[in-house]
């Protein structure tokens, strides 16, 4: 018999035909057979018992499938049979979409993935609901950030927003039948890789070619993820170049900051989540490259994203909900936005490229932020008679290294404000952070302890100012 839709012959076993029968699953089922030529012939395998118990733990762990498995004989030579039956949802392959047609093996990309979905389940991954997590299950304080952002935004009223979670989460069109679907775990609840692994957010510091020197991965929902991420990154990530007018200190990024967050917030809403691919964010010193998984409407190339076109989001419910929230638009204006940011500090319109079913924007640094090594103190020496080497205060902020991630981003509110103000009272403070006066009174006082802030003044009128000694 030859090889046909629904049957495949390889003369020995290799971890890449998992994916022969990924695409066997995903069409109308098939069987593979390990120890048979292309001619047919059984040529028979060596190690036929070591591959009857590794086999099917494999197929098992990367496809989630349960397979027949046999080991047959044929003139005393022994080969495998594994039949796989058809599956009734998508199966993937380390985030690929194989499809068996005909005799060959094909990889679904694009709008031929996007079909293959849609006709698979009748709705996008997104659209799912799930059995395993309820709304009480899900995280306050990303729907205290999200209440907070919308109303700030004024694209919803207070009105529209005082109601039950459940309510709300209706309203925004993140449930059906009474349960919640897959865009509601992964907008607010606290662990969304319980729906699917890698749906969280890498950035990573490099020095040259895969030199990592050290990285954050926020694996919170994407609606706390996109309320730290953007300050974690010109927090800690980047280093501004320090000038001074007058006696006026100005910060200069090597990035346009309303533009990294526009990419950034857009690679979130418009994330691919089904393939499982983390977004990453990897910061070099002249480069900052922002790439996630994407599916394009048809017919739309990098040159339609470059120009004015119309929103038609992948996700239109995160994607809805980010507008609510004011992160993103919805004209199809964040690509323009983000040109117009970098323009505007002259720097480098950003280059985006696509390859296969990932996007990536590269963003070339603004040369004249970058610090040259040993020419900067020199430079701020003259500038203002002050350098970076004697600036107290970001002598202090570097002791915050020494906390965990989790209390350096209670903190960063209040270290960000502090950048640009020599000192801050606990109602601003509380203001910044969303806290109880109580809880921003425990988050000042630390900052005493390191000795990053002095207090002056009693009681509510205390100051806390900059500590400008070591």
């Amino acid at each position: 018999m030859s090889e046909s839709q629904n049957v495949e012959y390889k003369e020995s076993w290799r971890d890449e035909y998992l994916k022969w029968i990924c695409g066997f699953a995903n069409a109308q089922g098939g069987t593979l057979y390990i120890g048979i030529n292309d001619e047919g012939k059984v040529v028979g395998i060596k190690n036929s018992k070591k591959l009857m118990d590794d086999i099917p733990n494999k197929i098992q762990a990367g496809l989630g499938l349960v397979c027949d498995v046999n080991r047959l004989s044929k003139d005393s030579l022994e080969y495998i049979e594994i039949k796989v039956r058809p599956s009734s949802y998508p199966v993937s392959y380390h985030g690929e979409f194989h499809y068996r047609s005909g005799s060959t093996r094909q990889q679904l990309t694009g709008i031929a993935l996007s079909e293959f979905i849609m006709r698979k389940t009748g709705f996008r991954w997104e659209d799912v609901t799930v059995d395993n997590v309820s709304v009480d299950d899900l995280d306050d304080e990303s729907f205290k950030i999200f209440r907070r952002e919308a109303l700030r935004s004024k694209r919803m009223t207070p009105e529209e927003l005082n109601i039950p979670n459940a309510e709300l989460l209706s309203k925004l069109r993140l449930m059906r039948d009474g349960k919640l679907k897959r865009s509601a775990v992964l907008l607010f609840y606290s662990e969304p890789s319980i729906i699917q692994n890698g749906s969280h957010v890498q950035i990573g510091k490099f020095g040259k070619g895969p030199d990592l020197q050290y990285q954050d991965v926020l694996e919170g929902s994407l609606i706390t993820t996109a309320d730290k991420v953007v300050d974690l990154i010109f927090l800690k990530y980047l280093k501004a170049k320090i000038t001074y007018e007058h006696d006026r200190r100005v910060e200069t990024y090597p990035f346009a900051r309303d533009a990294v967050r526009e990419a950034i917030y857009n690679a979130i809403a418009h994330n691919c989540y089904m393939f499982g691919t983390p977004i990453q964010i990897r910061i070099e010193e002249e480069a900052m490259i922002i790439s996630n998984r994407c599916i394009l409407p048809e017919g739309w190339t990098v040159e339609t994203l470059l120009q004015p076109h119309d929103s038609i989001p992948y996700n239109p419910d995160i994607a809805n909900v980010f507008y609510r929230a004011g992160y993103i638009e919805h004209w199809g204006r964040g690509i323009e936005k983000i040109c117009d940011a970098c323009k505007e500090i002259g720097a480098e319109i950003p280059r985006y490229e696509l390859r296969g079913n990932g996007i990536r924007v590269h963003f070339a640094a603004l040369q004249s932020a970058l610090i040259e090594e040993g020419k900067e103190k020199e430079s701020q020496n003259a500038n203002a008679k002050v350098s970076l080497e004697n600036d107290s205060f970001e002598y202090m902020i570097a002791k915050l290294d020494n906390l965990s991630d989790k209390d350096k981003d209670k903190l960063l509110p209040i270290i960000d404000y502090l950048k640009t103000h020599d000192a801050i009272t606990r109602q601003k403070a509380e203001e910044l952070t969303k806290k109880s006066l109580s809880t921003v009174t425990r988050y000042l006082q630390r900052l005493i302890e390191m000795e990053i802030l002095i207090p002056e003044g009693q009681s509510v009128s205390t100051v806390y100012k900059r500590n400008t000694k070591k």
